[in-house]
């Protein structure tokens, strides 16, 4: 198998699980917040997808999605490159959405300028520096793992939030 299939393939897997959290969903229960200030699933699924746009651009050199269109469709009252870093949690409920499809149109634009980018890249581009305001600097490699390991983790926060949503815990 080749790095980028196996890339491919992870990053697939959030995409999946992207599809099967939003499934059936309507606004309020995209809305919904466990203990009344966590995080909704609508806030997790933007965010999670504002950090893959975020970073996948910034390594492509390419625009990112949101900056590209996606901000006035979703027309939240945030900064335009806001990506949830560090959110209060009056601006993770400001992250209101009016329905999942949205949501999911948006994470599928990013996801397959990933997988564009992803299949174009070979094995000793995984060794170019991204960023070096960290010690070490950030390779591509990890830079892409970290990204995905970010968005496994906030998708599944997602998951959980919903399955307190179909037994009435939220």
């Amino acid at each position: 198998m080749k790095f980028n299939d196996l890339l491919a393939d992870a990053y697939g897997r959030i995409q999946e699980r992207v599809h099967h959290v939003l499934e059936g969903l309507d606004a309020d229960q995209l809305a919904a917040r466990p203990g009344g200030d966590s995080n909704s699933i609508a806030w997790l699924v933007w965010h999670l997808t504002r950090i893959q746009d975020d970073h996948i651009a910034d390594v492509a050199g390419t625009r990112q999605y949101w900056l590209a269109g996606w901000s006035e469709r979703f027309d939240l009252p945030l900064a335009e490159k806001d990506h949830g870093f560090g959110h209060t949690p009056e601006q993770v409920a400001a992250v209101r959405v009016e329905s999942a499809d949205l949501l999911r149109d948006y994470y599928d634009d990013v996801h397959a300028g990933t997988l564009t980018y992803l299949a174009g890249l070979t094995e000793d581009d995984l060794d170019r520096i991204v960023d070096t305001r960290w010690d070490p600097h950030v390779k591509l490699g990890v830079r892409l793992v970290s990204v995905m390991d970010d968005c496994m983790e906030h998708i599944g926060q997602a998951a959980y939030v919903k399955g307190m949503l179909a037994r009435g815990n939220v």
